[in-house]
């Protein structure tokens, strides 16, 4: 519907590799595509320790910034290859991530 009204989409992605793959297959495939935001070095889920999106894949070169840009992912799939063994050494210590913000004072769920 945004395309159809013109309307240039911006995807916000701060959840972690596979999740701003998805995004950014997505925008590479949408005309109305403006800009992809993501969280490199704005460390989100501090919960896990000094770890970024760039930790939980095999090439980091995947997410290098270039004035701006990031090149379209190359890989098979979603075009990146998660480091598996990195991600099962942080699951051993990392607590879950909690969500945060979906519960007013007055005990009503909100949006975050």
């Amino acid at each position: 519907m945004a395309e159809a009204y013109d309307v240039a989409i911006a995807p916000h992605c701060p959840l972690g590799p596979i999740a701003l793959a998805a995004c950014m297959q997505f925008a590479l495939a949408t005309p109305n595509f403006a800009i992809q935001e993501m969280s490199l070095g704005i460390h989100y889920n501090v919960e896990a320790g000094d770890y970024d999106i760039n930790n939980y894949v095999k090439d980091k070169s995947v997410w290098k910034v270039t004035d701006g840009y990031v090149e379209g992912l190359p890989g098979v799939g979603l075009g990146i290859e998660v480091d598996e063994d990195e991600v099962r050494q942080v699951a051993k210590t990392a607590p879950p991530w909690a969500l945060k913000g979906f519960i007013g004072p007055d005990g009503s769920i909100r949006e975050w």
